[in-house]
């Protein structure tokens, strides 16, 4: 039963927000995840077969979503297109996760004028456009998809850095440490077996708010053609291909816009529910 000290408090609307919030956003991302991996295979058409006597049909029985200016379903592209939006934002949040925590913990824990050093870096990096850094890297190693993953993730790894570093910073005066020190633990040893694995549930937290900052990015990269070649396509490079006929043929845009509108929706929401969570259960903790 619910006490009436945490019912009046507050604590307890808190507790159920958050589980709501992660229920519906771990939802909503599921049944999107399970229709763009199995959603392909089940549909009757190829997402580059183009039909000439099918050219801009409306939504109907025959394509549910329509199809394009080639006369490609447009379900499937949208479906085919949200492997590669997921992709993009899980493979990049990992190479961000990565870069980010080993840094981040190494520059929390040196202190002194390494960690200036290094945060001064970071600094730097945050005052270059993002957008340039995909073109210079484009420009040297080609438009290739796994340098989208890669340019993404070395982008969205700064703030991962600076946030592990806050924790860090406030953990390496903790018992634990000092006694892991007393002890003769290596600093490496102290890094990443003491202090990265107290810091993971932060970490959790900002990848899930992550990954729909980097897809977003893609959209955006795609919306100027430095994203994904045809005939792939991801819902970035449909909107921007139905942008030129959205007045003629909305559908086009709308449905691509649509999927990943309810899939930032859920991961945001994950992210803030598991968010709560954490500082829930922190103030128990405390």
């Amino acid at each position: 039963m619910i006490s009436e000290s945490a019912f009046l408090s507050g604590t307890y609307h808190r507790n159920g927000s958050h589980h709501s919030k992660i229920l519906f956003g771990a939802t909503l991302v599921l049944v999107i995840s399970l229709a763009v991996v199995a959603g392909p295979w089940c549909s009757g058409y190829q997402f580059d077969r183009q039909d000439f006597s099918q050219l801009n049909q409306p939504p109907g029985w025959e394509h549910w979503f329509g199809t394009d200016e080639l006369g490609r379903d447009v379900l499937v592209r949208c479906l085919v297109g949200g492997r590669i939006s997921l992709q993009v934002g899980l493979i990049a949040t990992l190479v961000s996760v990565v870069i980010g925590v080993l840094y981040g913990a190494i520059a929390g824990y040196a202190g002194g004028r390494l960690d200036a050093l290094l945060m001064r870096t970071v600094d730097v990096l945050y005052a270059l456009p993002f957008i340039f850094v995909v073109i210079v890297l484009f420009s040297f190693f080609g438009n290739d998809l796994w340098l989208l993953y890669a340019a993404l993730g070395a982008i969205s790894w700064l703030t991962m850095a600076r946030i592990v570093r806050g924790q860090v910073l406030s953990l390496k005066t903790q018992p634990f440490v000092e006694a892991a020190v007393a002890l003769g633990a290596s600093p490496a040893r102290i890094v990443f077996f003491h202090l990265v694995p107290n810091v993971l549930g932060t970490v959790l937290v900002y990848s899930t708010l992550t990954i729909p900052t980097v897809m977003l990015e893609e959209s955006f990269l795609s919306f100027l053609g430095l994203g994904v070649r045809p005939p792939m396509a991801s819902w970035g490079t449909l909107v921007s291909a139905g942008v030129p006929a959205l007045a003629v043929y909305p559908w086009q845009v709308l449905f691509p816009g649509l999927l990943m509108t309810v899939t930032l929706i859920g991961l945001n929401l994950l992210g803030e529910g598991l968010r709560d969570a954490l500082a829930v259960t922190e103030q128990k903790i405390s």
